[in-house]
């Protein structure tokens, strides 16, 4: 199981190179869910979702969700 931070509005991965992927299997690994939340708060993003990834199934399992440090206003989400 992969546990990843997910754009909760592009449905793109942050990667280890800290760009955006379609492919979840490209996504950043984290070791925990704290983790993950914790380096999401301080993307340039909206809002984000804290999925794990289970690759044999290619299912996902929401675990939390926030907001990132790019303001409401413009994401067009106030």
């Amino acid at each position: 199981m992969n546990i990843l931070i997910e754009n909760h509005e592009t449905q793109e991965y942050l990667t280890e190179a800290g760009i955006w992927s379609k492919k979840p299997l490209e996504g950043k690994r984290f070791a925990n869910s704290r983790t993950a939340f914790r380096t999401a708060k301080q993307e340039a993003i909206g809002k984000f979702n804290i999925v794990a990834f289970i690759p044999t199934t290619e299912q996902f399992v929401n675990l939390n969700h926030g907001r990132g440090t790019r303001a409401a206003a413009e994401t067009g989400e106030l």
